[in-house]
């Protein structure tokens, strides 16, 4: 098996980039689509391995590079796993998660008026790696935990302030980034795909 010496991520979201660079070997050479002035494709999959393999695919035919892509988003029991595939999509054209924020409580309090005993929820995560040449292989991870009664720290992004995983009294925007990236779904999705690299 070839190792991979460079890689275009298949991402336009500037926290997630910075996030899966963290996770990938240093002496790897990234690329960001913005470097080739790409913008990301639509998402029109019904999973989150569906979407991050139309990213991947997409960008790696773009570039000619091998890509890494993921999808991810938060699933809340009581709203019935949403926004799951929607997370991002639930924070509008300007990717303003306090609306999506917002959105979530008002949705589980319109549901159940003391949400917080029904506050279960879960971090999903699909990585796709795709080579120009059609070979593509997927990783998926799950970080189960509970959404916060309020918004809390600033670290992360997205969800972030509002998730507390398993056998944690913070929330991932409270944590400390290397505490939270050893522990989060994008890790475990990653640890998947790892032998890539190593």
């Amino acid at each position: 098996m070839k190792k991979i010496k460079k890689i275009i991520i298949g991402t336009n979201n500037e926290g997630k980039y910075r996030e899966i660079c963290d996770l990938l070997p240093s002496n790897i050479k990234k690329y960001s689509p913005k470097q080739f002035g790409i913008s990301s494709p639509e998402e029109t999959g019904k999973s989150f391995k569906k979407n991050a393999f139309i990213k991947a695919a997409y960008f790696s035919k773009k570039t000619n590079l091998i890509c890494l892509s993921d999808d991810s988003g938060i699933a809340i029991d009581l709203l019935k796993g949403e926004p799951g595939i929607y997370s991002s999509r639930w924070s509008g054209e300007k990717n303003n998660f306090n609306l999506a924020i917002k959105k979530i409580y008002k949705k589980m309090k319109n549901l159940k008026k003391d949400w917080k005993k029904n506050n279960a929820a879960k971090f999903i995560c699909c990585m796709v790696l795709f080579w120009p040449n059609g070979k593509s292989y997927a990783g998926q991870g799950i970080i189960k935990g509970k959404i916060s009664n309020k918004k809390k720290g600033k670290n992360g992004f997205g969800y972030d302030p509002i998730f507390i995983p398993e056998g944690y009294k913070e929330t991932f925007g409270e944590m400390k980034p290397k505490l939270k990236m050893s522990i989060d779904h994008r890790s475990k999705a990653f640890f998947k795909i790892k032998k890539y690299f190593l």
